[in-house]
């Protein structure tokens, strides 16, 4: 391994992506072979695709086998694929590991970024925003979009005071110590994943740095499309996701059939049971039985 050049995972979910992860994980696998000296690998962790996404991977990696899947049959959400490809990457040993969407927003030179400053040691956790000073957004998200991004934002700042400006920007790097150390405590399946990862990291005591990202919003985004729904359920993930981190939580396990019950009828992924849990009702919880719509 090259002086500052770690090994790097990187991880993509990817659900119903066939017509457009082709040409990203080209571009990846291509900038990252002429520009980074380390090893460099890419897992593309599919969800329950219904189309040929799998075909597609598996066409490319015939091109660069530093790319792989790591299919799951049943939707898990994309945070549960994340925490799956978390698994992956303590197994592989990788000495960082981050990841990205699958559609391209952020591009492999933005991305590169992140590392360099995680490899010089900046912090343990290195994120993109896409609402700091310096951030080059090529297209902007919706003002309705924009307007639940910053309502979400400030109710997680509300429960969880963790000053920074763009949990939810998909670009993020976390050395392997601190991802280790933090992996049972990731439960989130949802898009409130994030949140999830940024208050291990903080309550363990690791550092998350925030750096400006360049950024191109692109059009065909699920959570556009489902924009209600999928913030009423990220509303619900970090209401949760604060009881658990609070005294209270333990009173609430009766409640906890109830939880699952409303998460699929939400048709999002219930929150991962512990390894230890006790709780049948999560135990038994079962993917999705048909994708987000």
């Amino acid at each position: 391994m090259a002086d500052g050049s770690p090994s790097v995972l990187l991880l993509i979910p990817a659900y119903n992506e066939e017509e457009r992860i082709g040409p990203v994980l080209r571009d990846y696998a291509t900038y990252f072979r002429e520009h980074y000296e380390g090893e460099f690998r890419a897992v593309v962790v599919l969800n329950g695709c219904r189309d040929n996404t799998l075909g597609v991977v598996e066409e490319v990696a015939k091109e660069f086998p530093e790319i792989e899947p790591l299919n799951f049959e049943a939707p898990i959400g994309k945070g549960g694929a994340l925490i799956e490809g978390f698994k992956k990457a303590t197994e592989a040993e990788a000495v960082l590991t981050g990841y990205v969407d699958a559609d391209g927003a952020t591009p492999a030179k933005a991305f590169h970024e992140l590392i360099k400053r995680c490899a010089a040691g900046e912090a343990d956790c290195v994120i993109g925003s896409r609402w700091l000073p310096g951030s080059v957004l090529h297209q902007s998200q919706t003002k309705l979009r924009r307007v639940f991004s910053r309502g979400f934002h400030t109710i997680v700042e509300l429960l969880f005071w963790l000053g920074i400006a763009d949990t939810q920007c998909p670009a993020k790097l976390v050395r392997r110590e601190a991802l280790e150390e933090i992996l049972e405590s990731l439960r989130i399946a949802d898009l409130a994943f994030d949140v999830n990862l940024l208050v291990s990291l903080k309550q363990r005591g690791y550092t998350i740095k925030e750096v400006p990202i360049e950024w191109t919003d692109q059009l065909g985004s699920k959570v556009t499309a489902n924009l209600w729904r999928v913030s009423l359920v990220m509303f619900l993930s970090v209401v949760r996701l604060r009881l658990v981190h609070s005294p209270f939580y333990n009173w609430l396990r009766p409640l906890r059939p109830l939880e699952t019950w409303l998460y699929l009828r939400l048709n999002a992924p219930p929150p991962r049971p512990a390894a230890d849990s006790q709780s049948p009702a999560l135990e038994e919880a079962s993917p999705l039985d048909s994708p987000p719509k």
